[in-house]
């Protein structure tokens, strides 16, 4: 079956019955949580795949479709239908200006307009179409393809719309420096090595593909182009500093690379050529997004290797798969993320109740102990004591399990009762000495890597989207304090005790914590006073009161809360923005970790999810709250909008009640969640 004829017969499955009402519980605000409770679990009934896993789309920005284009045109497989459909969908995203942004409500991005620009252009639109016309001009007023980003003027390269002079040099030689070596590649992060070491071999080969008359972009540069306009630009202020350094051995590196002697220019492209044929995953794709796929399959190409060679082939086929049909857009997901949707609903569905030995609940942990990775991965360069066990992110990328799914995985099997007890408890025994083993030695937790932390390589002329680290960070650190509290550690286990000095060590001023993989301070304060609380920290502590009276102090007037992007490139903004179902749900999961007390911002924003709940029991979420690369790269996850407030909706009505039961049992009436009552506006009242 299709992945749209699957998506049409769950949404159109006959509806499940209504449940019985709920047992009394002595409050109408209950009642009304309850029923929003109820309605969420049978969305995620009905969502849930018949393999046991959960799954919706990954939506970035205009880039994602445009390199689709580009991939489809240097293939010389270019499908007719789907190109349509991709331009249509880069047609709808453009601004009024003519631009396309990094997320919905963000200015237009220079890079952004390029790509799509050229991809609408390589695919025939005509220079005076009205959209091209406004795009032209916008990339025209902001300074033209001098100012493109090197992965933009890397495949205008490719069609020889861009010199190849105006890209930084990366010697395919690099690939041959061993791990000891202050730079090489497993100081990069995972997402990094994986889409370097591909590039590599492009950058060393320098592809031509040619454009059909009329289907280039000359007409973006502001000025016929000379070198000093595409040169990267030097810091200004500090002359001695590393990124001047970098830049002046760039010049060099290039000298060198007009030298026709290259001794171990053959041996790296094989070495290169190997590491991709090593690291492609059993469904075709490597790492398990679209930059490692997209450069390996066409690094493949240019090192000879035919279209139905199997790893080409099946690399092609993994990219094809990225490409998601919802409603009449066609788009190009940047990741699939199957793990992670799966153990956060399933963590949501047991945090509102549902019962551990629920037949859902039973398939998703079947499908989830069935992916987990027994085979070392890179992470093993730099661990090769330590024992695989962790989970991926995607379907398949097993050199790359990430650290953030494990724990949460782990958490949610420690509740689950699977009809094989014993599998379970050997797939969280594995799990666990994992992720705690990757532990950083700043007392962190990165994503993919431990001890991640060479800063060189956010310096060089290649990372100009500083995103080549994949550092230890808060919310990570947070998740796993978490699970260590989880699994029955306190604070004196010596893991949560670096842990916890790393935390104290990164809080903000203000109170609150840097989120790395979602936005942002609301996502990074959520994880870590959920670990601080699990791990048995004193919640009267200073740091902590701060860290609660933040969150609160964030609320918008209706109740809910929100955090623009744009909070990573100005911190003033931090925890503001229009309200969102899943940020909303951070916050009010953040204020159910800090305190013990029922407050009236966590009344109103539990009334704010209820009265803008769908009546199929989903919620609407047009924002970006998913981080890639925070300033440069974002991310619409369609069940963020879901599962989180399912678990903040559960989390506080298990606390509300066992507030109401005692109160009960002591002898009062018990006449609200908080102690009060909430009127028609969502206000907690004494």
């Amino acid at each position: 079956m299709t992945q749209a004829a699957e998506e049409v017969r769950r949404r159109s499955a006959v509806p499940l019955p209504p449940r019985p009402a709920p047992a009394a519980r002595g409050d109408e605000f209950l009642a009304k949580v309850t029923h929003t409770i109820d309605r969420s679990q049978r969305y995620f009934e009905r969502e849930q795949h018949p393999e046991g896993y959960w799954h919706r789309p990954l939506e970035a920005n205009a880039t994602m479709d445009a390199q689709y284009v580009f991939f489809m045109h240097f293939m010389g497989r270019v499908n007719p239908e789907r190109q349509e459909r991709i331009v249509a969908h880069l047609l709808a995203t453009q601004l009024p200006d003519g631009s396309w942004s990094l997320y919905p409500g963000a200015p237009g991005h220079l890079s952004n307009t390029i790509e799509a620009y050229a991809a609408m252009k390589m695919a025939g639109l005509p220079a005076d179409h009205s959209a091209l016309a406004r795009a032209r001009n916008f990339v025209l007023k902001h300074g033209g393809l001098a100012k493109a980003q090197v992965f933009t003027r890397c495949f205008l390269a490719y069609f020889g719309q861009y010199p190849w002079d105006g890209l930084p040099a990366m010697p395919a030689e690099l690939v041959l420096l061993p791990n000891w070596f202050p730079i090489n590649i497993y100081e990069m992060s995972s997402w990094a090595r994986g889409t370097v070491v591909p590039l590599l071999v492009l950058m060393a080969k320098r592809p031509y593909v040619p454009l059909p008359a009329g289907r280039g972009v000359e007409e973006l540069w502001v000025r016929p182009p000379a070198p000093e306009d595409y040169a990267f630009p030097p810091d200004a202020v500090r002359t001695l500093c590393w990124r001047n350094f970098f830049l002046g051995l760039d010049r060099v590196l290039k000298l060198l690379g007009r030298s026709p002697v290259k001794p171990l220019r053959a041996r790296a492209l094989r070495a290169c050529a190997d590491w991709i044929l090593a690291h492609q995953d059993v469904n075709g794709g490597w790492g398990g997004i679209q930059p490692a796929m997209v450069n390996s399959v066409m690094a493949l190409r240019v090192l000879g290797f035919a279209d139905d060679h199997p790893a080409v082939a099946n690399g092609i086929q993994a990219i094809e798969d990225f490409v998601i049909e919802e409603g009449d857009a066609l788009f190009f997901q940047p990741c699939v993320s199957p793990t992670w949707d799966t153990a956060l609903a399933a963590k949501a569905l047991l945090d509102s109740g549902m019962a551990p030995d629920a037949p859902m609940l039973r398939k998703a942990a079947d499908w989830l102990i069935a992916n987990q990775i027994l085979a070392p991965g890179d992470w093993s360069i730099k661990n090769p004591e330590l024992e695989p066990g962790g989970w991926a992110f995607e379907f398949a990328n097993a050199w790359y399990p990430d650290t953030d799914d494990t724990a949460v995985i782990l958490m949610v099997l420690n509740r689950i009762r699977t009809a094989d007890d014993q599998a379970r408890r050997r797939a969280i025994t594995r799990g666990l000495n994992w992720t705690l083993g990757m532990q950083s030695r700043n007392g962190g937790w990165g994503a993919f890597d431990t001890d991640n932390l060479q800063e060189l390589f956010n310096k060089i002329p290649f990372a100009d989207m500083e995103a080549m680290l994949d550092q230890p960070t808060a919310d990570l650190t947070g998740r796993h304090l978490e699970l260590m509290g989880d699994f029955g550690y306190d604070r004196e286990m010596r893991r949560a005790a670096r842990g916890l000095a790393f935390l104290k060590r990164v809080q903000e001023p203000n109170g609150s914590w840097w989120g790395r993989w979602g936005v942002n301070y609301l996502y990074g304060t959520w994880s870590v006073l959920s670990g601080l609380r699990s791990i048995g920290e004193d919640l009267r502590q200073p740091y902590i009161r701060q860290a609660v009276a933040w969150v609160k102090s964030r609320q918008n007037d209706d109740g809910g809360w929100g955090e623009t992007c744009d909070s990573y490139g100005d911190p003033s903004l931090a925890g503001t923005g229009p309200s969102t179902p899943s940020q909303t749900a951070w916050a009010l999961l953040a204020l159910l970790a800090g305190e013990d007390e029922l407050g009236p911002e966590l009344v109103r924003g539990i009334d704010h999810l209820a009265r803008s709940q769908r009546s199929d029991g989903a919620w609407d979420e047009l924002h970006f709250t998913g981080t890639g690369f925070p300033r440069h790269f974002y991310l619409r996850y369609y069940m963020y909008r879901n599962y989180f407030p399912l678990m903040a909706l559960g989390a506080f009505r298990t606390r509300a009640e066992a507030q109401l039961a005692r109160r009960v049992a002591n002898g009062g009436h018990g006449h609200g969640a908080a102690g009060g009552h909430v009127d028609g506006n969502g206000h907690a009242t004494a």
